[in-house]
């Protein structure tokens, strides 16, 4: 009896172990993941001046507690029905004001802007964000913005992290007019593969698993998938997966030098170009609207693609870029590294400036010293068969290496081999 109750205690004590250790594997998984924060990065506090502080309270399902998401609202004025409305969802690590610059860019594209801060940034409600928790959030700031804006036009907009959320969100609402997600990956586990340690089988581990390469399949909004060719942090392969794994009408842009901070600013000018023939907005009539300055719209080719922008609009109706041999194994090279002569003609260099013929160029120092000597190089010594010995294959490796026009090898002569051994050669 004695025993039997010794083995209870053990398992249950077992059991509470391993519970705890879930929780606090848990616990660092979502602190590791999110990174909750106060802070803005560098000098973007400064930028938000001039945004509306929103509050947005809700009732909790999962905590049963009262709630509250603090946002900063950019919109124009005067605001029409014609004027989009985007609700932004930030990554992991800053608060809302640390996407300022994001946010503007947004808004000089025509949007107006609501962006949220997660329960655990910024001034939202404390605590530690989990998938959950931030899903719960993005609903009800959706509710709020569709509230207050019933008849305009709602995009959601994700930027790393909060592109997994947003596409969630779409998957679960049916009033959105459009999808934009930016640097964007397919899961965490796909994220986590891409380390220096993925190799090791961490994924029955991951308990915040953000899968988005399932939930992408149930949108029904048009989707726009943004990624830069220089993203260091989400591989744009990544990017490209979750592209390919919509059904809906969608559109993938690669910007070429894009970081994974920056894609929004050096692709501004195909991302005026993708709202166009995406989600058929003109960025001109939107701006005036917005009390911005107009811009001319940019020039679009046969498809609707930009015409002369880095890198390149993908969708199933685009022209591909020419098959050339790419630099890496996932063929993102860009155009500048593939040579002047896979460029147009009027942006190659002056043929002044290229190198000149062969029978043109100055003598090599070789040339000039055969040419003052009048006598040949010296034979280089036939390359053994495979089954000579190493001794003599190593011996005519190292004197292939000396320069041809080099005297310094035939000094002596070359080492006779030894006996033959009758084993074969390893090392050739």
């Amino acid at each position: 009896m004695m025993k039997r109750w010794t083995l209870l205690a053990s398992v249950f004590s077992l059991c509470a172990l391993l519970a705890a250790g879930c929780s606090t594997l848990d616990e660092q998984q979502r602190q590791w993941i999110f990174q909750p924060s106060d802070r803005s990065w560098g000098n973007t506090a400064s930028m938000a001046q001039g945004m509306e502080d929103v509050w947005i309270d809700f009732q909790s399902s999962l905590t049963g507690e009262p709630a509250r998401l603090h946002g900063l609202w950019l919109g124009g004025k005067p605001e029409t029905t014609d004027t989009p409305v985007l609700l932004y969802l930030h990554g992991a690590r800053y608060n809302v004001a640390g996407s300022a610059p994001r946010i503007q860019r947004m808004h000089e594209l025509g949007f107006s802007v609501l962006a949220i801060d997660y329960r655990g940034f910024g001034k939202s409600s404390k605590g530690l964000p989990s998938e959950e928790s931030a899903r719960e959030d993005a609903r009800a700031a959706w509710t709020w913005l569709a509230a207050r804006h019933p008849k305009q036009h709602r995009y959601i907009f994700g930027h790393s992290l909060g592109g997994a959320i947003g596409i969630d969100l779409a998957a679960h609402v049916n009033d959105e007019s459009g999808v934009i997600v930016e640097s964007t990956f397919t899961s965490i586990a796909d994220v986590v593969s891409g380390f220096k340690w993925g190799w090791l089988p961490f994924g029955p581990f991951i308990t915040q698993r953000f899968e988005a390469i399932n939930t992408v399949k149930n949108i029904t909004a048009p989707l726009l998938v943004v990624h830069g060719t220089a993203d260091s942090l989400i591989n744009p392969t990544l990017g490209r997966k979750l592209y390919d794994a919509a059904t809906v009408p969608k559109l993938f842009v690669l910007v070429e030098g894009g970081s994974h901070h920056d894609t929004n600013s050096v692709g501004e000018a195909q991302y005026r170009a993708a709202l166009a023939q995406l989600f058929r907005m003109k960025p001109e009539a939107t701006l005036a609207s917005n009390g911005g300055p107009a811009r001319p719209t940019a020039p679009t080719g046969p498809s609707g693609a930009l015409a002369g922008a880095r890198g390149y609009l993908s969708d199933e109706s685009a022209p591909r870029r020419p098959a050339v041999k790419p630099r890496g194994a996932d063929g993102l090279a860009p155009f500048a590294t593939l040579g002047a002569s896979c460029l147009p003609a009027s942006q190659r260099p002056p043929r002044a400036m290229r190198q000149p013929p062969r029978h043109r160029r100055a003598p090599r120092p070789f040339q000039i010293h055969r040419a003052m000597s009048h006598s040949p190089a010296p034979p280089r010594p036939a390359r053994p068969p495979w089954h000579w010995p190493c001794r003599w294959s190593a011996a005519w490796k190292s004197s292939a290496s000396i320069p041809r026009w080099s005297t310094a090898a035939w000094t002596s002569a070359p080492p006779s081999p030894p006996p033959k051994s009758g084993l074969p050669c390893r090392t050739t």
